[in-house]
């Protein structure tokens, strides 16, 4: 712990001898202060505090303590300025100049510049990094000052997703002189930024602790001393923290537990729409999945409104199409229908009247995917897909899935995941999943799908910047994905979350990130 945050703690432990004497008033006192603490329960514990080199939507949430970027999305997925006031684009579309905020300091005490954006963009467009956001950023072809307060990006191509690419949750702006005092490792546990809280401790399975950042830039925020994010993976223990005033928020509120909560006064519960896709991804690369015939037939074998009422408890829909509605240039196609008869002619038609044998990972080993995937099992085993099905730990999954070399001998065959495109815009909800450019261990494409009509469409999607040229060419590709159908098309989530009558300010986003700016204990 810091040095000033033992000077609290020192203090809260007078008081409370002091009151303990009998002073009314000074015990009130000292449960003001108390009250100005925050703690907010999570399903896993953070895998780092650098979001340039986080994977998981969880992590990138937490470091919204530290850190802020140049842009961010409101609740409604719209861009907003943060650390940037405005930018200009060249007409060639490779030229970004940005005018940045003035008066903003890091926790460190280093005056935010433009040198510090030059520092990021720096670091994560250099591949000898390593990091795991490269590939977000990797159109960069350098950064330049100008001046104190104003930066231009060039970039090596046109990319009209670019802005949405910098106001992504890993987009931040890191201190320039906390990147050089920690290096490229090490600032993963040392998060120096300019956003609300400061960095106090983390202790990687109990718990992450920061406090006020009384140089912050908005004036009057932050409204609490103290914010401390818990991992509990135990869906009942969350629950039940919430119940005793333990915490006083949690994302995800487990979908059983919703109706049990919504009877305890002192807490709301909110549900809202999300850009949360599941879906079972099939290897075409391997028998029987290089069958087109094949994959329609397992996306007509389920049930999705049951899956819904099953394992989501009907906090989700049906996926419409290949990207949920919210997400720009996502178009509706679907859902495919449930129609077993339809599932087992197709299954004869391709030469597989009495089925097949395979396997089903998951990448989560959570209640609710253990649901979906026994579920999935029950569904295929109607038309006489047998499967065996395994719920991957975090090592597994890495190694099994996302580090396989050879697409041609990469052991998975069926693989229920799940995405939210965090840039708002179809380009990261497809490029990623479903390019010819993004089988692992590059990306995340583990249909090893390859089209050549798609990844022309998605390619030359991110060249132009007239709306409706881009809108068709999304539409195409997503039409044909559809067909394709490398995947099966299962639910869009939506977000279910629990906090505190007496907390305000803080939301889940549709991508499942937090908002929590205006945080404030009533």
């Amino acid at each position: 712990m810091t040095t000033q945050s033992s000077r609290r703690g020192t203090t809260v432990i007078r008081w409370l001898a002091l009151g303990a004497i009998g002073t009314t008033m000074q015990f009130a006192a000292v449960h003001a202060w108390a009250a100005k603490s925050v703690t907010l329960a999570v399903a896993s514990t953070f895998t780092t505090m650098d979001p340039y080199d986080a994977n998981d939507t969880l992590s990138l949430a937490v470091t919204k303590s530290f850190y802020q970027g140049l842009f961010a999305f409101d609740k409604d997925l719209k861009l907003v300025n943060v650390l940037a006031e405005g930018y200009l684009v060249s007409k060639d579309g490779l030229e970004y100049t940005i005018r940045l905020r003035q008066g903003v300091k890091f926790h460190d005490g280093t005056v935010f510049k433009a040198d510090a954006v030059k520092a990021v963009m720096d670091r994560v467009t250099n591949p000898d990094n390593k990091l795991k956001r490269y590939n977000l950023f990797n159109r960069v072809a350098r950064t330049e000052v100008l001046n104190d307060y104003t930066v231009k990006i060039v970039l090596k191509e046109p990319f009209s997703a670019f802005i949405n690419v910098l106001a992504h949750p890993s987009a931040v702006i890191i201190s320039p002189t906390a990147l050089k005092q920690y290096g490229n490792k090490d600032i993963a546990f040392h998060p120096v930024g300019t956003g609300p809280f400061k960095f106090v401790e983390w202790k990687q399975t109990d718990y992450m602790k920061a406090e006020k950042f009384s140089g912050y830039w908005k004036a009057g925020y932050p409204k609490v001393d103290e914010v401390i994010w818990k991992p509990v993976v135990d869906n009942n223990s969350r629950a039940a923290m919430m119940q005793t005033g333990e915490a006083q928020f949690t994302f995800p509120l487990p979908y059983e537990q919703a109706e049990l909560l919504k009877g305890k006064g002192a807490l709301d519960i909110v549900s809202g729409p999300s850009i949360i896709q599941r879906y079972m991804s099939m290897n075409v690369k391997q028998k029987p999945f290089d069958n087109v015939k094949v994959r329609q037939a397992i996306n007509y074998a389920i049930n999705k409104d049951a899956l819904v009422k099953v394992a989501f408890s009907g906090y989700a829909v049906p996926m419409d199409g290949v990207l949920p509605q919210g997400v720009d240039y996502a178009v509706k196609t679907g859902p495919w229908p449930y129609d077993v008869k339809k599932a087992k002619a197709l299954l004869a038609e391709a030469g597989y009247p009495n089925g097949f044998e395979t396997e089903l990972w998951s990448a989560y080993t959570h209640t609710t995917a253990l649901k979906i995937i026994q579920f999935l099992q029950q569904q295929l085993a109607q038309v006489g897909i047998k499967v065996k099905v395994q719920a991957l730990e975090a090592g597994q999954r890495v190694e099994k899935v996302e580090t396989a070399q050879n697409p041609d001998t990469a052991p998975v065959r069926l693989y229920y995941s799940g995405w939210s495109s965090s840039t708002g815009e179809a380009d990261w909800g497809l490029r990623p999943l479903l390019a010819s450019e993004a089988f692992p261990p590059k990306l995340y494409n583990t249909a090893y799908y390859k089209s050549d009509k798609v990844d022309g469409d998605i390619a030359q999607a991110l060249t132009v910047t007239d709306r409706a040229q881009k809108a068709a060419l999304y539409k195409d590709a997503q039409t044909e994905i559809w067909k394709d159908a490398p995947w099966a098309f299962l639910v869009t989530e939506k977000v279910l979350y629990a906090r505190s009558k007496n907390l305000k300010g803080v939301y889940v986003m549709p991508d499942a990130s937090f908002n929590f700016d205006d945080i404030e204990l009533k």
